[in-house]
């Protein structure tokens, strides 16, 4: 494999303040963060699989958003490892769900006409094949009767099959699953077809965006990075970003603007304060977005109070709706965290994404958009990915005295990805005993 694979991005704020000592305290004291990770798993067993969208400010590093139901798994396709340690990874973690699983169906989203996406359906499959199962996908298409080819984009094809069900278990032409993956993030509510299975779903169809907040994660990844901080003697505000919501919002008839303003006052007030404590010298800026969903949409960055009294009609169409034409009626409202790590010769601002099977990193991806800001949404139409740059994996770090180092770093970016995991672990374990 070619050296040109493994680039780092250049971190354009240097490593000298918060930043260092939070990277010097995790490199420091990783032996204390494995075994505490290793207790959380044993109480609370990871999701099925998920990945973390991070952002690295030089004084801050946290995750910005969780995916319960990822796409994007060609991108690990650019680096050959991490296709390696996914299928190790799936093998653990699928088998400990439920011991014996061999067959699995695979249910996607209903993108046909996405062919990107469906690479990410092909690579899947390509992932738990390896792994030893015996992956098919199964489509919730209302208007699909019969098996069909999809082309994807690097050229092949894979077949869709129509779900059938009888009685409590779903089939595809007579191939009964022991487990069911879903990769659809059911935005539009859990079709009937999937209720009351005698079947395993994971991730539970439950902890589609259908039913769950973004706000709740981030509360419980609240609490989880105060418990973390506690061991390793640090400010929590240095891994988690503050927030807010709103729960009662139409941006078409601007009701709700009440929450939205004093949340953003709040939110903007609170942040102030942070960056004169460590003498940060940039603005600080929220994030407005969808309560629910993924797909970078109805999302608006706000550094004034004065912009969302504002707001004109474009923006409040491009507000009021997300995946699917779902109408936005909750909001978050998030610390925003800049991303001062560039790539390439034009600098084009760059943030991490890190992808878990379980409770294991498995690699990782760049988010890149050459026009977009340090304080801007990166996941939006001119994006694209390189390979995260650590070779095997990243829970083996090297010298403390040097947090800079890419093997360090993405350590530091597979702990905080975890943390995000383990957050949403809880989520599931309360889900569960809700029921």
């Amino acid at each position: 494999m070619h050296n040109t694979i493994f680039k780092t991005p250049h971190l354009t704020t240097a490593l000298t303040g918060p930043l260092q000592l939070l990277e010097k305290q995790i490199l420091n004291q990783q032996n204390e963060i494995e075994e505490w990770l290793q207790a959380q798993w044993k109480k609370t067993p990871a999701p099925i699989y998920g990945s973390v969208d991070l952002r690295n400010a030089g004084f801050k590093l946290a995750p910005v958003d969780m995916n319960l139901f990822p796409g994007g798994f060609n991108n690990l396709q650019l680096n050959p490892i991490f296709m390696s340690l996914s299928s190790a990874a799936a093998d653990i973690a699928i088998q400990k769900i439920a011991d014996g699983v061999k067959n699995i169906l695979l249910i996607p989203e209903n993108h046909t006409r996405n062919i990107f996406y469906w690479e990410n359906v092909s690579t899947l499959l390509t992932i738990l094949k390896n792994a030893g199962f015996d992956a098919r996908v199964g489509s919730l298409l209302p208007d699909l009767t019969q098996p069909t080819e999809i082309s994807v984009a690097s050229g092949g094809t894979i077949t869709i099959t129509p779900l059938q069900r009888k009685e409590n278990l779903i089939s595809i032409e007579g191939f009964i699953p022991d487990l069911i993956l879903l990769n659809n993030d059911l935005s539009d509510g859990i079709p009937d077809i999937l209720q009351g299975l005698d079947q395993i779903i994971t991730p539970p169809a439950e902890l589609g965006w259908s039913q769950r907040l973004k706000s709740e994660h981030f509360q419980y990844y609240a609490d989880i990075s105060k418990e973390f901080s506690d061991i390793i003697k640090i400010d929590p505000w240095l891994i988690s970003p503050l927030f807010l919501h709103c729960g009662e919002v139409d941006f078409m008839k601007s009701s709700g603007q009440a929450c939205l303003i004093s949340n953003v006052e709040e939110l903007l007030s609170a942040i102030t304060k942070k960056y004169a404590e460590y003498n940060i010298p940039h603005a600080p800026y929220v994030v407005v977005k969808a309560d629910a969903g993924t797909y970078g949409m109805a999302i608006m960055m706000v550094k004034s109070v004065d912009e969302v009294r504002a707001l004109n009609r474009k923006q409040r169409t491009h507000m009021s709706k997300s995946k699917g034409g779902q109408p936005v009626n909750k909001v978050i409202i998030q610390e925003g965290v800049y991303t001062f790590e560039t790539w390439g010769e034009d600098n084009a601002v760059t943030e991490p994404v890190v992808y878990m099977w379980g409770e294991r990193v498995v690699g990782g991806f760049y988010r890149i958009h050459k026009d977009r800001g340090v304080d801007e949404n990166l996941n939006s139409p001119g994006m694209h990915f390189e390979p995260l740059a650590f070779a095997k994996h990243c829970s083996q770090p090297v010298s403390p005295t040097a947090p800079d180092e890419c093997q360090n770093r993405f350590y530091a970016y597979g702990v905080i990805a975890r943390l995000s995991m383990l957050a949403a672990a809880r989520e599931i374990s309360d889900q569960k005993a809700s029921v």
